[in-house]
């Protein structure tokens, strides 16, 4: 992001520690803050006065927001102070100035306040009474190299874990956050790992005083890199003053939160420096503009202008609402309406929506997502259930609901079809799709949308989060590979949403036919992704737009998900075969957002720190989980490495030791995915992580194998259908049959000829994938499982202004067709190392019939023989089919160049 007016304005949280100050304290000279004075209503630390009528709930983490009390709780806060001392020499006003200044606060429409001293009781108990939640910042010394001593770190620890028992259970403590913007130079000393592991300490010492203590740490653009574990939510001050640098920042801040909630701890405008009317406007469209991307909450800095530091008053920053004397500002009108709306700004629109639910026998989660289905924050949308021909409980439960539209299928006709059902019965102008084992958040459908509404996607998609309510097993289910993920080409743009949570213009499904019948379990997302895209089209992402998604709850159903997740694989490696390597693996161009690892951790990541670590934002790139080491869990890695070495070790004893090792690093590797799996921490058990090991080695196995198996077993459209005249004309003629010369008279457009090609491929439904600038070919066709064949184009220049157009065609056994070749040549090698151990008959042992073994070898050249066979069919079939292509730009196809 290059914004182009940054200002990076550090308020009290900035700057070096005022005189007087402890280095790891949050003390001043006088009597303790955190002791409440001479005859206020709490006498004693760790007692709560309770409040007639007030709700002492707690408020908590709810997927990308936070609930309270049933209801979502959407911070709309306010930095407070430090205020000028009260005569005892505290951080804070006297009770009386304190209480007129809640009274403003609350008239401001706010919710919470952050505080950066912890507050003595009494102002707790005042803010609780009049309805104001806290975040409260513990104060140290965050400018030394704090990590250098133990002495040093101790004190940090002792100092937070005083802030939280001073503030451990009281319903007025909204969150702790352990420290604010610790400087990046600070950070770079220390090194990155080490503070992150200080911040996670930190929280573990304030949730031992008090478990259910939300907790976060003060971030800002200069070490946007730090991101500790143990926090609840992410809290980032952000001061940036134009419209378009602050919203593309706040989206590369939602994909650093990734699942967790963000929020922005600090915005704000100096008055002095940009005027009070400009404060106005720019804190208007900020808060609008946070809410409307998805944030949790914001807090706007600050109340007043009142700002006590290092002593004195200081006069030459107004970052207030209201002034010194607490008369408000323009600013303060404008957050106050800005408040009265948040966090549902109005859409550009509300077009009618059509929430599509295809189910087959997911009656166990039907009622749960039916029912949250039921009370969307969205004025104009309809529910469709396809039933498609269940035999559980299903069409009880859909009785229940006379508000949805339930259409069933006589019998299963799989998910593509189920989804088309639902797009032809839709009236909306938007279709939703989730699945049955998924509850949509209340505001699902309104930030779904409103970012496709405001973007020119055409179609969105969001996270799916493990519900809380999901049992240990299925923690550790969402952990392990292969479960929905979305895939991010930068922070707005998707490569990949997973169907449980999608939304698209009706328009441009039908534009595209629909789903795919073919894909009747899983895979029609990934499809419908793909061919939108080659139409040119963008799928965008929005991060608050969420859903709870049910995991598998056994091992079993987890391993049949699994499967049909690689029967997807072979229709989709066909369908798309650009998109998949020679091994079968799949190729995403971005970055694979998901809880689960895709791969085993070698490296650490990379921080941007700018010359002399002196840049304003500072950026992590973190390296790709490593998929080379992956491949030794793979099916194919079993079938081809281990399994040969120890069935070779019954002939070769010595082999032995090279089969074990090979199987002991397979293991290794899903054992050290296992302990690198970030498991939820309320549903760890003690067999969570060798659960996920063991998942880790047998979902490749079992997916491998359903996607090999889909490739055998499927049927496919023969070669010999493809015969023509033309093509059986070439028999004879392979030899010349390489390089193909097309003469042209008045001159070839290359380019055109290449996607005439490509259309007559996609509408004669051959396998096919163009070059996408790193091939060494133009593109490449696939006409059976067993042989492929790539074509490379050039065009000469003749005199007279004519021209000669190129085509080399070359075929080959195809990878599947290698692999088998190889597969059986190595069997036949082990039978013959196998047979040959056996006692051999003395009067025949110096005859001919001792290499009888060695025959088996001869069933290779049948097979290699019928490799060859399907590669010169393909072979003559491509170039009849070019010759028709190059009819139709009236090109003669000449022995050589005239």
């Amino acid at each position: 992001m290059s914004p182009a007016r940054l200002h990076v304005q550090v308020p009290v949280t900035g700057l070096p520690p005022a005189d007087g100050t402890s280095a790891w304290g949050f003390r001043r000279p006088g009597p303790d803050p955190m002791v409440p004075p001479a005859g206020s209503a709490v006498a004693e630390p760790g007692i709560v006065n309770p409040m007639p009528g007030q709700n002492r709930e707690r408020v908590t983490v709810d997927g990308k927001f936070f609930r309270l009390s049933g209801r979502k709780f959407h911070p709309k806060g306010i930095t407070y102070g430090p205020l000028a001392p009260d005569p005892e020499g505290g951080h804070f006003a006297s009770s009386e100035t304190t209480r007129r200044d809640f009274q403003q606060v609350r008239s401001l429409g706010a919710n919470l306040l952050r505080v950066y001293h912890v507050p003595p009781r009494w102002f707790l108990d005042l803010a609780f009474e009049h309805g104001l939640r806290l975040l409260i910042d513990v104060p140290w010394n965050r400018h030394v190299c704090f990590l250098d001593t133990e002495e040093a770190q101790e004190a940090v620890v002792r100092t937070v874990r005083e802030a939280a028992r001073v503030c451990a259970a009281h319903p007025a403590v909204f969150a702790l956050s352990v420290v604010n913007e610790i400087p990046a130079d600070i950070v770079r000393w220390s090194g990155a790992q080490a503070v992150e592991a200080f911040i996670d300490r930190l929280v573990a010492t304030a949730k031992a005083e008090d478990a259910e203590l939300l907790c976060t740490f003060g971030n800002f653009p200069t070490t946007e890199f730090l991101r500790p574990d143990l926090i609840d939510f992410h809290c980032f001050n952000v001061y940036l003053h134009e419209r378009q640098p602050f919203e593309n920042y706040l989206a590369r801040l939602q994909m650093l939160a990734d699942t967790k909630p963000l929020m922005i701890g600090e915005f704000g405008i100096d008055t002095i420096r940009e005027g009070e009317e400009a404060q106005a406007e720019i804190l208007g469209w900020q808060v609008e503009s946070a809410f409307r991307g998805g944030c949790a909450g914001v807090v706007v800095y600050s109340f007043t202008d009142e700002w006590f530091h290092g002593g004195r008053l200081v006069e030459d920053w107004a970052f207030g609402l209201t002034r010194a004397d607490r008369s408000p500002k323009p600013a303060f009108e404008t957050v106050r309406k800005r408040f009265e709306t948040a966090p549902w700004f109005p859409l550009p629109g509300t077009p009618r929506v059509s929430v599509v639910v295809a189910s087959y026998n997911g009656a166990a989660t039907l009622k749960s997502c039916l029912h949250s289905l039921e009370r969307l924050n969205y004025p104009d949308y309809e529910v469709i259930l396809v039933d498609d021909g269940s035999t559980d409980a299903t069409q009880s439960i859909a009785a229940t609901f006379p508000g949805v539209r339930n259409i069933r299928h006589e019998r299963n006709q799989g998910l593509g079809v189920a989804r088309n059902t639902g797009i032809d019965a839709a009236t909306g102008e938007i279709v939703a799709f989730t699945d049955s084992d998924c509850r949509a958040d209340e505001d699902w459908l309104h930030y779904l949308v409103g970012d496709l509404l405001r973007s020119r996607f055409a179609g969105i998609g969001g996270h799916n989060f493990l519900p809380p309510d999901d049992s240990p097993t299925a923690a550790a289910v969402m952990v392990s590979p292969g479960g929905p993920a979305h895939v991010m080409l930068n922070d707005r743009v998707a490569e990949h949403i997973p169907g449980c949570n999608m939304a698209f213009y009706r328009w441009s499904l039908k534009e595209i036919g629909g789903f795919d019948p073919i894909y009747r379990r899983a895979g029609d997302d990934v499809d419908i992704c793909w061919r939108l895209q080659q139409r040119g089209y963008r799928i965008g992402f929005s991060p608050a737009g969420f859903v709870w998604h049910y995991r598998r709850n056994t091992i079993r159903a987890y391993l049949r998900q699994q499967g049909g997740y690689g029967e997807a694989e072979a229709l989709l490696e066909r369908r798309h075969p650009e998109n998949f390597n020679h091994f079968g693996g799949s190729m995403w161009h971005g970055r694979i957002y998901t809880q689960a690892k895709i791969g085993v951790e070698t490296r650490r990541p990379v921080i941007y720190h700018g010359m002399f670590g002196s840049a304003p934002f500072q950026s992590i790139y973190t390296r790709d989980a490593s998929l080379t080491l992956v491949v030794v869990t793979s099916l194919e890695y079993h079938v081809l490495v281990t399994t040969p070495l120890l069935v070779v070790s019954a002939v070769a004893p010595f082999v032995w030791t090279l089969g074990v090792a090979s199987l002991l690093f397979s293991l290794s590797l899903c054992i050290l995915a296992a302990r690198q799996a970030d498991l939820p921490s309320g549903r760890r058990r003690f067999w969570s992580r060798p659960l996920v090991a063991m998942l880790f080695f047998l979902q490749p196995i079992v997916r491998g194998w359903a996607r090999h198996r889909g490739n055998l077993l499927d049927r496919q459209r023969p070669l010999s259908a493809r015969e023509n005249l033309e093509s059986l004309s070439l028999e004879d003629r392979e030899d010349s049959l390489r390089v193909l010369l097309y003469w042209a008279e008045k001159g070839v457009d290359r380019m055109g000829f290449l996607r005439r090609v490509l259309e007559r491929l996609d509408l004669l439904g051959w396998q096919n994938k163009p070059d996408a600038g790193w091939s060494p070919f133009d593109v490449e066709i696939y006409g059976s499982r067993w042989a492929r064949l790539q074509v490379l184009t050039a065009v000469e220049f003749h005199s007279w202004n004519r021209q000669m157009l190129r085509c080399r065609v070359h075929s080959e056994w195809s990878s599947f067709a290698r692999v088998v070749f190889a597969t059986v040549a190595g069997t036949e090698l082990v039978f013959i190392g196998i047979a040959s151990r056996f006692p051999f008959p003395e009067s025949l042992s110096g005859t001919p019939y001792r290499f009888w073994p060695w025959l088996v070898l001869l069933s290779l050249w049948p097979l290699a023989w019928r490799l060859n066979l399907a590669q010169r069919e393909l072979h003559r079939l491509v170039v009849a089919f070019l010759d028709d292509c190059a009819k139709e730009f009236r090109l003669v196809r000449v022995s050589k160049p005239e």
